[in-house]
């Protein structure tokens, strides 16, 4: 299964939604050996200026210590949960220099981005909606952890994504965008 991270070239920042995961964890070891970390990727670190976590699972935040002092902008509610729920790696979740905003609800961050919250995967799960063209691109991290699952939404976060009407849907499990259930025209890419 892969893990996506996703960098948006807004004209006022360069964000990064999710960091990935960045070292073996015994407990991350087991799901997907063959991952590789994000400093090996083709992405300068240091051009990034805003990172974005959709939720803090440690495949989404593995790599938030590469980015020290940077603002990274976390629902509370996620950012709570994390701090006490065992199922999140505590070490990768506060690594030493992580500046952390928590966000409180809806915030539109740049023009035209904006972080929404999107319950159902964790409570404190958000989604990036970024607003080009007549329909939204959203970056959905793990709302859906494959696309069929939009196609028949069963969690709040899902509800939020389908009633946005997005042009497409990027999830951090898959390689291809979400274009909308079978059988609906699709729309040209913007």
């Amino acid at each position: 299964m892969p893990v996506c991270v996703h960098r948006i070239e807004h004209p006022e920042a360069r964000v990064l939604v999710d960091t990935g995961m960045t070292e073996v964890h015994p407990r991350a070891a087991a799901m997907a050996p063959r991952l590789r970390p994000l400093s090996e990727q083709a992405l300068d670190l240091d051009s990034i200026d805003i990172v974005i976590n959709t939720h803090l699972h440690g495949d989404h935040c593995g790599g938030n210590h590469l980015f020290p002092g940077r603002p990274i902008y976390v629902q509370r509610r996620e950012l709570d949960d994390a701090r006490v729920n065992d199922e999140y790696i505590r070490e990768w979740v506060d690594p030493p220099g992580v500046n952390y905003v928590p966000v409180d609800g809806e915030l539109e961050l740049l023009p035209g981005l904006r972080l929404v919250p999107a319950p159902g995967h964790t409570r404190g799960t958000q989604i990036v909606v970024i607003e080009i063209g007549v329909r939204p691109t959203i970056v959905a991290g793990d709302v859906a952890v494959w696309s069929g699952e939009l196609n028949d939404p069963q969690t709040e976060g899902q509800r939020a994504v389908r009633a946005l009407n997005p042009d497409r849907v990027w999830l951090a499990h898959e390689h291809e965008p979400w274009t909308g259930p079978p059988g609906l025209p699709q729309t040209a890419p913007t």
